[in-house]
């Protein structure tokens, strides 16, 4: 642990009583056909309380098996079932009831985000509360899949529907996942298909608390269906299933590249948000006030494990030594500890897969020769703690610099200029988001034009808005979720050709 972080114990965690009674009564089931039922071949697995090493439930072990019988089930949903011809208006009352479910029971959800996942219960309440918002965006969004009229010749009428899929499907990461829940469950069902959903297996229980939820909001049978399970087991059987028509994939871009090559075979509709290695790009002119702890927030927001984290964070010469001291200072001051605590700000990570992932890559940057200013070892535990580190004496071929690590790691990049932020920046595989911070107007529209991301903020990091789209240029993806044009990727367009 770095000199200056504080830490604070991880006992036995003071858990709520309506926690400790779900958790107690939670029976390893999947949902199918509203229906909560074992896995075929009765195996289980265990999640895994980051912050203590410890079970926390045990979880029903879906295969090809589980799989099938969902798609069935969500196949006759959808062809027999009143969902796919119910009215938009009404699929969207559907989504609002959802959404308040969610927000009367968001202390409940933030808490089980934090035991299963790690995040602190402020980030867990943070990211729940947009989960809600995105549900209420789709519960409007659900009457805003435009069809067109088309002027031809005056005996013809040809106009434009847009229809469901079907069977749609997606598969959710562990490091957000009601809010990736919510990027899925929203358009899918806004839109009129029915939905298989495999949430990860490190961070299954909110998936199946939000199943319960659906049901208590009264969505009718095979609409949702969540399988819990292995992604080399479960999800591949999803990828590669016939009767799956679209997948929705959030995850590593070694993941989405498999999932694009399973999918083929029945050239399944796909959209992929993969990784990233975010330029944070500051210029000598900035408000380093505002800067500074904002590029801290970027790198250790979740303990780093955020696909947009600003884990590049590029500082212009003339202030990089002041920069620096300050990024420094604030990093001192986190509480690393028990993420139920209101007073942590940095939480485990959120398996001891990850754990050893990211000990791995900090030993690789001190072995390439940067320095670690602050961190630079993990946690003594119990749990699977890092320190926020800061590397300085970053090169942009370095392995820190070019791989995703998933953890609370920064390296500190200097440049000269625009054209040199621009030309580091853009010397990644990725391309999903960037910042810029500056407070020359000109030079915040020229270098947000020429980096190559889906999403670019200028002088603040990280803000959301299901209005607007996301997604990532080059190996961060295939796609975008939310935004006007939502329903693209969830519907078939049917062109209506009538002589009159």
């Amino acid at each position: 642990m770095s000199a200056g972080t504080t830490a604070t114990a991880v006992p036995g965690q003071a858990r709520s009583p309506r926690i400790n009674q779900w958790l107690a009564s939670l029976r390893p089931a999947l949902l199918i056909g509203n229906q909560w039922v074992p896995a075929r071949s009765g195996k289980t697995f265990d999640t895994i309380n980051p912050a203590t090493g410890k079970v926390l439930a045990a979880v029903a072990e879906g295969d090809a098996a589980d799989v099938d019988e969902a798609v069935r089930v969500a196949r006759s949903a959808f062809e027999e079932g009143p969902w796919s011809r119910m009215g938009p208006a009404d699929r969207g009352a559907f989504l609002r009831r959802l959404a308040t479910l969610m927000d009367d029971h968001i202390d409940e959800l933030a808490e089980l985000e934090t035991l299963d996942n790690g995040l602190t219960i402020a980030t867990s309440r943070g990211l729940i509360a947009t989960a809600i918002e995105i549900m209420f965006y789709f519960s409007g969004a659900a009457q805003h899949a435009p069809g067109e009229t088309v002027p031809t010749a005056p005996d013809r009428f040809h106009y434009t529907l847009r229809e469901p899929i079907g069977v749609c499907a997606a598969i959710t990461p562990w490091n957000g996942p009601i809010i990736m829940a919510s990027l899925k469950i929203g358009p899918a069902l806004a839109a009129g298909n029915t939905l298989v959903f495999k949430p990860a297996e490190q961070t299954p229980l909110t998936a199946l608390r939000l199943g319960e939820l659906a049901m208590q909001a009264g969505l009718p049978p095979g609409v949702l269906n969540v399988i819990t399970g292995y992604g080399d087991r479960a999800g591949a059987a999803i990828a590669a299933h016939p009767g799956i028509g679209k997948i929705a994939f959030t995850g590593s871009t070694e993941v989405g590249k498999q999932i694009l090559a399973a999918s083929a075979g029945s050239l399944k509709r796909v959209t992929l948000e993969l990784g990233g290695k975010s330029p944070n790009v500051v210029f000598a002119d900035a408000n380093l006030a505002s800067a500074v702890p904002s590029a801290l927030m970027a790198f250790t927001i979740s303990s780093g494990q955020v696909c947009v984290a600003g884990t590049r964070l590029f500082v212009q010469r003339d202030v990089k030594d002041e920069f620096l001291d300050a990024l420094v200072s604030y990093a001192s001051g986190m509480t690393m500890g028990d993420p139920l605590d209101p007073q942590t700000s940095l939480g485990p990570l959120s398996s001891r897969e990850q754990f050893d992932r990211v000990r791995g890559y900090l030993q690789a940057g001190r072995a390439e020769g940067a320095i670690a200013l602050t961190g630079g070892e993990p946690g003594p535990g119990p749990g699977y703690f890092v320190p926020p580190t800061i590397f300085d004496k970053v090169d942009n071929s370095m392995r820190i610099a070019r791989e995703e690590i998933f953890g609370p790691v920064v390296s500190v990049i200097g440049f000269k200029d625009a054209d040199d932020a621009v030309l580091q920046g853009n010397d990644t595989d990725y391309g999903l988001a960037a910042a810029i911070w500056t407070n020359d107007l000109a030079t915040a529209h020229r270098v947000a034009r020429r980096l190559k991301a889906g999403t670019v903020w200028v002088n603040h990091y990280m803000g959301f808005d299901p209005a607007l789209p996301f997604g990532g240029y080059k190996q961060s993806g295939l796609g975008r979720e939310c935004g006007e044009h939502w329903y693209e990727h969830y519907t078939e367009q049917k062109a209506m050709m009538i002589q009159l």
